[in-house]
């Protein structure tokens, strides 16, 4: 465990330690549900430098701090009591493990001495979260309050980032506790991998014939993004991406960038992988877009570059393995590679650069009501300026956002797709509000996954969130309901009843907008965005194509 401040203290309570120990750590914000089992630190909290935010769910607090952790690399912090308060968070920092994002999750629990009985809200619960976190543990003495805490920290923001879990038990929280405050702790920084590694890996890229940079997560890092953007400067490597890596690309580098993969092999960018006889992944982690997908069967060489070695897979067994610092293993490569001519390849991204142009002139064509998808992404695409941050929930208009939308700032379009989770949309978009309350900030779902976060529109109202929040409205979870009529030839279990979003809107306080017609999306969109406070826009959507997404989709690639 690595410190740079030491700092001595007085016995105090546990509540104390541990809010000391946020507060050294440079924590914010807290967010989450009080209980009796853990009110003394939600009492210490008022009077620390740290903002306690009282969310309407403990799942979508947990959203609300993986969405701090992923746009700043900092752990965000969520607290809540013991039972209920803690087995709501598991689909949260599930998401945020798979995800990358790094959040700190505090629970209260019953006492020490009643922790083996069957009483009110006493369960295992840091068995209950091992499977979903990087690091669960208790807090089991008085005198280890610090320890464990600063070793979450370090635990959830090193290597592959994730969420990290404390019990925190009342009698320790309430009781005289002693120890020195160990925080700030900072993650791991590795050093490069190898040089005869990377020297081996360049060799087998020079000799290449048609190499292609696979970049996934964690290349989204602003220092790994711009690593990877100075080796693709030099080599003039094609890339290609996966949802999670959306911004990586920077503008004067877009000609080289095939497009996004995951979900369903159908993409352009399979093709441009397809072909490869070298692939080259950047923080990629088979979450994303599973190897069985693009690389079953096929006899090629596969370098990994990332934090961590990859895990065995008959599908995903690469030759080389960078492991180390992504940013200073690729900033070494790159120092020998040569500069590729592109042959074959030229001509595939040539053709996707036509597509592009042909979609945005097809997808402005649209006119029809409900409004069909390619419009909707190709008017969010104007909107989509520098200073704007986009978090997308899960659902059917999520895959024509990764594939269609483009983002050229890493961190500023978010996307879910490690366990595809219903609700983040809404909850990340809170977030962004407080880290980036100077930008426009834009979040999108399905209206059957913007109920399950839409009370914390509540939230974002009592805060003076100025965000947006679009759902596009078609009454059922098509997501699900297309890829069963391609299985099946029908749907069943997806339809739901209709919402009145405008009223929904004004009942919590804020403002609602319906767009009845495709050519007022921009003016309706740019009016909510100056709109003070958090907007509610409903725009009814035509899913009758998305059939078409299943076109050529190998046997086992439904989700």
């Amino acid at each position: 465990m690595s410190t740079s401040t030491v700092t001595a203290s007085s016995t105090k309570t546990g509540a104390d330690l541990l809010v000391e120990s946020l507060e050294g750590q440079g924590v914010k914000h807290v967010f989450g549900i009080p209980g009796a089992k853990i009110d003394r630190v939600f009492n210490r909290l008022r009077d620390s430098s740290i903002e306690t935010i009282v969310c309407r769910h403990e799942q979508n607090a947990a959203f609300i701090a993986g969405g701090i952790g992923r746009m700043t690399g900092k752990a965000g912090v969520v607290l809540v009591t013991s039972g209920p308060g803690v087995s709501n968070l598991a689909t949260g920092l599930g998401t945020a493990t798979s995800e990358g994002d790094p959040v700190v999750a505090i629970g209260g629990a019953v006492a020490v001495e009643n922790a083996l009985k069957q009483i009110h809200q006493s369960m295992d619960q840091v068995a209950l979260l091992r499977p979903v976190t990087k690091f669960s543990a208790e807090i089991n003495s008085s005198k280890t309050v610090t320890e464990v805490v600063a070793n979450a920290f370090q635990i959830a923001e090193s290597g592959r980032p994730g969420a990290a879990y404390l019990n925190a038990r009342m009698d320790i929280m309430v009781g005289e506790a002693s120890g020195d405050v160990l925080t700030p702790v900072q993650p791991d920084v590795l050093g490069p991998a190898s040089a005869v590694a990377i020297s081996e890996a360049a060799e087998m890229i020079n000799a290449a014939e048609r190499p292609v940079l696979f970049l996934g997560m964690l290349a989204s890092q602003p220092r790994n993004a711009e690593a990877v953007r100075e080796l693709v400067r030099k080599t003039g490597l094609p890339v290609v991406s996966t949802y999670q890596a959306a911004g990586v690309i920077s503008r004067d580098l877009f000609h080289l960038f095939a497009g996004r993969v995951g979900l369903f092999r159908t993409q352009p960018a399979d093709h441009l992988l397809d072909a490869a006889d070298v692939v080259i992944t950047v923080g990629y982690d088979p979450i994303e877009y599973e190897p069985a997908l693009w690389n079953k069967g096929r006899k090629r060489n596969l370098i990994h570059i990332d934090e961590m070695r990859s895990d065995t897979d008959r599908d995903y067994h690469p030759q080389i393995e960078l492991t180390g610092n992504i940013a200073g293993s690729v900033e070494a490569l790159a120092s020998e590679l040569t500069r590729r001519k592109l042959t074959s390849e030229l001509v595939l991204l040539q053709e996707i650069a036509r597509d592009r142009a042909e979609f945005s002139r097809v997808a402005a064509a649209k006119t029809g009501m409900p409004v069909h998808p390619m419009r909707i992404v190709h008017e969010l695409q104007n909107l989509l300026t520098d200073d704007t941050t986009l978090c997308s929930d899960m659902g059917s208009f999520h895959i024509w956002l990764a594939r269609h939308l483009y983002s050229f700032r890493t961190r500023q379009l978010l996307i879910t797709n490690g366990q595809q989770t219903l609700g983040v949309g809404l909850p990340w978009a809170i977030a962004a509000c407080l880290v980036r309350p100077s930008e426009k900030v834009i979040s999108i779902s399905g209206d059957g996954g913007f109920l399950f976060s839409a009370a914390e529109l509540e939230t974002a109202v009592r805060l003076k969130c100025n965000l947006v929040h679009i759902v596009w409205i078609d009454g059922s979870y098509d997501m699900v309901r297309f890829q069963e009529v391609a299985k099946y030839g029908r749907a069943s279990g997806v339809d739901f009843g209709p919402v009145d979003l405008v009223k929904f809107a004004e009942a919590f306080g804020a403002q609602g907008m319906y767009i009845d017609n495709p050519d007022k999306i921009t003016p309706t969109l740019q009016r909510a965005l100056e709109v003070p406070g958090p907007v509610l826009v409903g725009i009814p959507v035509d899913y009758s194509e998305n059939l078409q997404l299943t076109k050529d989709m190998q046997p086992n690639a439904f989700f």
